[in-house]
Order: C-alpha cells, then sequence, then structure tokens
C-alpha cells in the first residue's frame, strides 16, 4: 500500500509540475466553451514573439479554424503592460551576426502566421491592451476585429533599427485614410487609446477593466456568429465613455500629413517638410532625420507597392525585405543604438538620404527565386 502511495505522490507531483510548467509557457493555447484562445505570456518581454511562440500559435490556429466545434479565436497578452510589444528583435541579432538560420526562419513563421490570421475564416478578436508594436500589430491588425483600450499604445518603430514596418505593414498601412499610413511608418509616431480606433487600426474601443467581461461574454455566446460578435463588441464600445469627447491627436496636422506625405521619394518629401517650416513639420523634419535613410527609402517603396497588392504579395515582398536588411548594416547598427547600448546614437551606413541609390533599393526587392517566402 505504502507503494501505491508512493507512487501516487510521484504522480501528483508530476500534475502540480506540468500544471506549474504550463503557466510558464511562453504561450498559452486554450479551448474555452466556443473559443480558441491565445494567450501570450512571456510579460517581462512584454509578450514579445520569438520564434517557438509563433510555431506554437500557427498550427494550432489552423486546427481551430478547421474545427467545427469552435466558433472564434481571440487573442490576448498578459501583465497588464502589453498586448506584444513586437519581435523578438534581439535573438534575430544575434542569429544574424553568425549567419544563423534564425534570420529565415523567424522571419518565414512570422509572415506566415501574419497571413493565417488575415485568412482565418473563423471570426478573430484581438485585445490589443497595452503596448501594441511591430510583430504584435501582425498578430492583431489582420484579424476580423480589434478591440483597442485606453491603455493601448500602437507603434510601427522599425525605421528606427534599421528595418521596415513588416508583418503586412506594406498592405494595411496605405489602406489607412489619407496619408497616416505614410506618415506612421515613416516617422514611427505612437498612437495612444481612442486614437488607435480614430487612425482605423482599432474596430472598437472598451475599457481595460471590462476586458475580462467582454472575453467571458464572448466565450459564453451560442455558435457566434460574426454578426452576434460584433453586436458584442459594439454594445461594449457603446458604453465605454472613457476620451469620448477627445478629438483626434491629428486632426488638426490632417491636411498637413496628407499633402507633405504624398510626394513620391524620400528626398521630395523631406524638402516639402523644410519647405512648410511650419513647428509640425520641423518636429517630423527632425523625427525623420534619425532614421535609417536606407530604412525610410525601402518603407516609402513598400508602401506605395504594397497598397496594390494582396496580402500576400506584400508578404512575399516584405520577405525579400527582411533578407536584404539581415544582410546589410544598419540593422545590426539600430539595434545595438536602441535596444542594446541604449545610446541613441546610430551611426547609419549610408547616413544620408542622397547615398542610397535606386539601384540598391531595387535590388532588396527582387524575387529570391526558390528561397522566395512560400505561402
Amino acid at each position: 500500500r505504502l507503494r501505491a502511495l508512493n507512487r501516487l505522490q510521484v504522480i501528483f507531483q508530476h500534475l502540480k509540475m506540468s500544471k506549474q510548467a504550463d503557466s510558464a509557457a511562453e504561450v498559452l493555447l486554450e479551448k474555452k466553451g466556443g473559443a480558441g484562445v491565445i494567450t501570450l505570456n512571456r510579460p517581462k518581454a512584454l509578450n514579445a514573439l520569438n520564434l517557438p511562440m509563433i510555431q506554437k500559435i500557427y498550427p494550432q490556429l489552423k486546427t481551430w479554424e478547421q474545427d467545427p466545434e469552435t466558433f472564434l479565436i481571440i487573442i490576448k497578452g498578459t501583465g497588464g503592460k502589453a498586448f506584444c510589444a513586437g519581435g523578438d528583435i534581439r535573438a534575430i541579432t544575434e542569429a544574424g551576426k553568425v549567419g544563423g538560420k534564425l534570420i529565415q526562419d523567424f522571419f518565414i513563421g512570422e509572415y506566415r502566421l501574419n497571413n493565417a490570421i488575415g485568412t482565418c475564416k473563423k471570426p478573430y478578436v484581438a485585445l490589443i491592451d497595452g503596448i501594441t508594436m511591430g510583430g504584435g500589430v501582425g498578430v492583431s491588425v489582420h484579424g476580423h476585429f480589434r478591440v483597442a483600450t485606453e491603455k493601448t499604445v500602437f507603434a510601427m518603430p522599425e525605421t528606427a533599427i534599421g528595418l521596415f514596418p513588416d508583418v503586412g505593414g506594406g498592405y494595411f498601412l496605405p489602406r489607412l485614410s489619407g496619408r497616416i499610413g505614410y506618415y506612421l511608418a515613416l516617422t514611427g509616431c505612437r498612437l495612444k487609446g481612442r486614437d488607435v480606433l480614430k487612425a482605423g487600426i482599432a474596430t472598437h474601443f472598451v475599457e481595460s477593466e471590462k476586458l475580462p467581461a467582454l472575453e467571458k461574454d464572448l466565450i459564453a455566446l451560442k455558435s457566434p456568429s460574426k454578426e452576434k460578435i460584433a453586436d458584442l463588441l459594439n454594445s461594449y464600445h457603446m458604453k465605454c465613455t472613457i476620451d469620448q469627447e477627445k478629438e483626434f491627436s491629428l486632426d488638426e496636422h490632417m491636411e498637413k500629413i496628407n499633402s507633405l506625405f504624398s510626394a513620391n521619394s524620400m528626398e521630395e518629401i523631406v524638402k516639402k517638410l523644410k519647405q512648410d517650416g511650419s513647428p509640425f513639420a520641423m518636429k517630423q523634419l527632425e523625427t525623420i532625420n534619425k532614421m535609417s535613410p536606407t530604412s525610410l527609402k525601402l518603407t516609402l517603396r513598400q508602401l506605395r507597392e504594397g497598397s496594390s497588392m494582396s496580402l500576400q504579395e506584400v508578404l512575399r515582398m516584405e520577405y525579400r525585405l527582411s533578407q536584404a536588411c539581415m544582410k546589410g548594416h544598419d540593422f545590426y547598427e539600430g539595434v545595438r543604438a536602441v535596444l542594446i547600448d541604449k545610446d541613441q546614437s546610430p551611426k547609419w551606413k549610408p547616413a544620408a538620404l542622397e547615398e542610397v541609390s535606386d539601384e540598391f533599393v531595387d535590388n532588396c526587392f527582387k524575387p529570391l527565386g526558390n528561397d522566395d517566402l512560400k505561402l
């Protein structure tokens, strides 16, 4: 009997362990009622996406999409500070320096996941509470519903680290009203709270503390259709009074954004900003002057081309650009200056827009033959 007891204790110990290990998992994938719930669970890293997380989410998403008992998919982050602050840039940097395979595998995995979300047949609800940047935008913005809160901070800050606004940025940014998308992409401007809704990035706005109740109600829906989900989200949205009277912070600048950021080249945008001379234009000029000139040129072309492409075509184009950036200088220098040494003074090469040749930019967009992204 003692032996049996000991064995039971061992089993209990194991169960306890697996439960602990589970909550320590970097992403939790749970079936709750008719909902598949994805919880990004790296709060210390602001829920930044790494390759193992992507490799867990993708097949589960595909399974739920096919499962007749799963009616919707919900994605959220833990820790209260961030939904998802981006991709695991440090790991990619380390791999890139030593020629590791992660620089292909990460982007392939991430873009395939972005595409799976963009083509998902089941209603997909992203609760973008807190910081939502880069890779976090990629796992939310392509879904049917994006619920922002007063804590949401949205940005695509990639030009500051020698990259470009990827994860399908070339698809959704040029489709925002006017030239907002171009402005956000080139300057890395941050939008907060209701502004994320007003810019057309979020579909709904709900108080942060109401999200658990909203999630519960979503899970409780009986065989929910997209319409039923929309109705429920709308009812929460209508009840939320936070910052209701607040004007869109970019409203007063929209005219300038639309004219200044509609130029065909980066040099022209800079020229227009200088000619305009207003405090707003000068501030944008100052910001743009800090960014990687190579990134700025790649980004402007990425958005111009992406504006008439399908999401799949955009992701294929962005994969080519990602590999060009991994071979270049500015990405490693940008990560060093912003994330590692934090001296905020990257030495870009080339250092001026005029030195980034059209020929160089063209090469970054060239097909990769057998190495092109397969979706």
